[in-house]
């Protein structure tokens, strides 16, 4: 059997202290943020795993919706990165209603907390309070850290961590990607790049690791400086600008990508629009693909060939595997993944075999 790694063994790794490892994996701060990740980085690769120690703390100032009532059993939703991911997010939110309508089948109370501090969270939470926890999406480690130390039932939806074991569920996000690599390949396409930042989440490095595979397989991979656009922005406006300006770059290319692939449907509509600016026309020009099937992808012009990710009934099995775990707390931990499908729309076309030419900013503002 493998003997458990240490905090000692962490510790030797880095040429640190034991004593800035415990403070690290805690999560309540004393050391650098450079320091934490390197800790959470060496832990991740060692195979340390936290073990839960049940602590005390009451409950106060928890952002509740509906309002607490310690009387009747309790669900917490964490969503804390509430930049991207809230209940009304057209990706997130549908999840969300999926894990609400899961509860009130169960006849159980929610509360969504949104604060992404671990000592806030060590001082708003109640054990006896909650029956289980589901985090969705993003998560820091630093938090995960902090809500494993209580013997609560946690559940991760698109999100895993490899310091914490527990139960996740996510789509087939490797699979979909490599079906609809091959599609795109089957329609003729051979120079295809994809576009996204598989650091990311999970879920963007299988999808980008399902795009590679396929690429490789079919002897069409030649280099991530070609077939990977690392998209940067945060937000919409600042991804459509960073993508413009990597298209302006391709001018300078033989080669251009006939196809984009792109990580979820926010990312394939702003390629849209910096191609548009360029002077190149979706389909005609150049193929794009989203993933996730949000509302915004059907309603573009093109419309978007997408992944369809079933987010209403993620948020539902979420639910049923919390209850299992709350019944069953011994058993062995799950990674569910749920399947998805192709949605073929208007963003997608056999290569044309035209020479493209982008037009440069000058031609555009005459236009």
């Amino acid at each position: 059997m493998k003997k458990k790694v240490t905090m000692q063994q962490i510790a030797d790794y880095l040429g640190v202290s034991k004593f800035v490892v415990s403070k690290a994996l805690s999560g309540k701060g004393g050391v650098s943020p450079t320091t934490q990740e390197k800790v959470f980085e060496v832990a991740s690769k060692l195979g340390y795993i936290s073990q839960k120690k049940p602590i005390q703390s009451s409950i106060q100032n928890v952002k509740a919706d509906p309002p607490v009532n310690v009387e009747k059993q309790t669900v917490l939703i964490l969503m804390p990165n509430v930049r991207y991911q809230t209940k009304h997010s057209v990706y997130w939110g549908k999840i969300v209603d999926g894990i609400q309508t899961g509860l009130k089948q169960a006849g159980l109370g929610i509360v969504i907390l949104t604060d992404s501090s671990a000592e806030n969270f060590s001082a708003i939470i109640n054990p006896e309070a909650f029956l289980g926890i589901i985090g969705v999406g993003l998560i820091p480690t630093n938090l995960l850290l902090e809500i494993n130390s209580f013997k609560i039932p946690i559940i991760l939806v698109d999100h895993e961590d490899m310091l914490i074991p527990t139960d996740t569920i996510f789509t087939n996000n490797f699979d979909a990607t490599v079906a609809l690599t091959n599609h795109l390949i089957g329609l003729g396409h051979k120079n295809l790049c994809f576009v996204g930042n598989n650091e990311w989440s999970r879920s963007f490095n299988d999808r980008w690791l399902g795009f590679r595979t396929t690429l490789e397989k079919n002897n069409y991979f030649s280099c991530e400086e070609k077939n990977y656009h690392e998209v940067s922005g945060k937000d919409n406006i600042e991804m459509t600008s960073d993508l413009y300006l990597w298209l302006n770059e391709k001018d300078k290319e033989v080669d251009f990508p006939t196809a984009l692939v792109c990580a979820n449907d926010a990312i394939a509509l702003c390629t849209v629009t910096a191609l548009n600016k360029v002077g190149l026309r979706v389909p005609k020009d150049v193929s794009v693909t989203g993933f996730d099937n949000t509302e915004e992808s059907y309603l573009s012009s093109p419309t978007i060939t997408t992944v369809n990710v079933p987010k209403e009934e993620i948020g539902l099995r979420s639910v049923e595997m919390l209850l299992r775990r709350v019944e069953k707390q011994q058993s062995p931990f799950e990674k569910v993944l749920t399947i998805s499908s192709i949605l073929f729309r208007d963003s997608v076309l056999a290569p044309s075999g035209e020479k493209k030419s982008i037009q440069s900013k000058e031609a555009i503002v005459k236009n």
